[in-house]
């Protein structure tokens, strides 16, 4: 992938072509058999029908596929290595199972995981689109969480330096930054992926090794169309967002939603995004 997850989970839908629905629907009943469970709930389907989820009991069964020479690496053992490297203290659905197989030229992973009844505060879209009334528990959960995560050693690298390099240009009009302090993070911090009550964090895909700031710019920059929302988050992650290396992960993580802008994803908040870019290096943002 050359855009991060964060940016690339905006649309939600079945693939194009009506083969690859049937051979996505074949895997997961196959999946469903081996693991002994009936999938019962409503599909849903991740980015370009990429990954098939339904709810199976009291588990939700995700099957992903890949061609077979670009499976398995880090997005491919994102949820895995999660279970079991990520304290249990940061809430997440737990892992009760793992499949893997190869069909001609796709290969497919099945991940059987506790179903978790309350929904994300967002569905099918990644960013509010109003304000959200949570309590201040809430936002010490998400603090206690992330701190915990930022604690956890890992070799997985989310965010890579030689994205700043081809694209802050590009898509901020400025020179490349130099990322010098990085922390562990979940890298696709947004609304679809954080329930309300209680926090629960969804999709660990893609965690790893990013920019101090990456985090909480993605989870502001998603939220700026709700803007008492995204003033909380300013005023709860200040003393990261407002150092000069929170800038720098912010500014990663609103250059990648411009890259995805210019693909016309968000095309409602481009304008937000491309104000907030502005507002943090006084530069215009390069038209498309």
């Amino acid at each position: 992938m050359t855009v991060e997850r964060a940016v690339r989970q905006a649309v939600f839908v079945a693939p194009a072509k009506r083969g690859e629905v049937d051979r996505m629907r074949r895997a997961h009943a196959s999946a469903a058999q081996q693991f002994r469970v009936s999938a019962t709930g409503p599909e849903v389907w991740g980015w370009q029908g990429r990954t098939l989820g339904r709810r199976a009991g009291d588990c939700w069964l995700r099957i992903v596929s890949a061609e077979v020479d670009k499976a398995g690496g880090r997005l491919w053992e994102g949820t895995a290595t999660a279970d079991t490297h990520v304290p249990r203290s940061v809430p997440r659905p737990r892992l009760r199972g793992v499949l893997d197989w190869t069909a001609p030229d796709v290969a497919f992973r099945a991940e059987l995981t506790e179903y978790v009844s309350v929904p994300p505060v967002t569905s099918g879209t990644p960013a509010l689109d109003q304000d959200i009334a949570l309590p201040d528990s809430w936002w010490s959960e998400l603090k206690s969480a992330l701190g915990t995560l930022a604690t956890v050693p890992t070799d997985r690298e989310s965010v890579r330096q030689n994205w700043v390099d081809r694209n802050f240009r590009r898509f901020l009009g400025i020179a490349p930054v130099r990322i010098r302090e990085t922390t562990t993070g979940h890298a696709d911090l947004h609304w679809a992926n954080l329930t309300s009550a209680p926090l629960i964090l969804f999709d660990w895909e893609n965690w790893g090794r990013l920019p101090l700031g990456y985090d909480l710019g993605l989870l502001h920059a998603y939220s700026l169309a709700a803007p008492a929302t995204a003033a909380r988050i300013r005023r709860e992650f200040g003393p990261v967002l407002d150092t000069d290396a929170g800038r720098t992960g912010e500014l990663i993580a609103l250059g990648q939603l411009l890259q995805a802008c210019s693909r016309s994803v968000h095309p409602h908040l481009a304008p937000l995004i491309a104000r907030q870019a502005e507002h943090l290096t006084g530069t215009p943002v390069p038209t498309p």
